[in-house]
């Protein structure tokens, strides 16, 4: 144990994973999104894209800019990027709102064209993703290597997995912890 509380109890009363702080956006992320299971092969695309932003940066660096992002990468719509080239990649970096990183841009546009081979022969990313419910994260990194796709190094994988809701990583004592369950069973 470092030391450090895991649990904070916000204004409103409800005791959270402490790494969210008191940050409203970042409350908001954690209460509304981070765990909750997302099955949308768009989102789940735009999920794993901005983890790799996220490397060597906070999140909330990657979530203040999410916007952008989402207005940069054409909504991560991964069979648009996929025809995107290196004109696009040279253009990305002036743009004003994201993360001006050669490798991390160029990454988005390699996944893209690995995401459609990928839907294209598991039917859907969806289903391809949730078949390593259960299993580590350094599973899932290896395979997504094997097939091609870069920056998706295991702890970029594992808060991934853990921000799509296919690892329930909210704290005990947290009010979201299980919740996830609870929203399967639901869906």
């Amino acid at each position: 144990m470092d030391g450090k509380p895991r649990i904070l109890t916000g204004a409103d009363g409800l005791s959270r994973c402490a790494w969210c702080g008191t940050a409203p956006d970042y409350v908001a992320y954690h209460d509304e999104e981070w765990g909750v299971p997302v099955h949308d092969d768009i989102r789940l695309f735009e999920k794993i894209c901005l983890e790799g932003f996220q490397a060597g940066l906070s999140w909330l660096t990657v979530l203040r800019k999410r916007e952008a992002f989402r207005r940069a990468f054409a909504g991560f719509d991964f069979r648009r990027l996929a025809r995107w080239d290196e004109k696009d990649v040279d253009r990305l970096l002036g743009e004003p709102g994201i993360i001006r990183h050669r490798g991390k841009i160029a990454s988005v546009l390699n996944n893209a064209r690995r995401a459609c081979e990928l839907a294209d022969e598991q039917g859907s990313l969806d289903g391809f993703f949730w078949s390593f419910k259960g299993r580590e994260p350094r599973e899932l990194a290896r395979e997504l290597k094997r097939r091609g796709w870069t920056f998706v190094g295991a702890v970029t994988v594992e808060s991934f997995m853990q921000a799509m809701g296919l690892i329930d990583a909210h704290e005990l004592g947290c009010w979201r912890r299980g919740a996830a369950r609870a929203d399967l069973r639901r869906g």
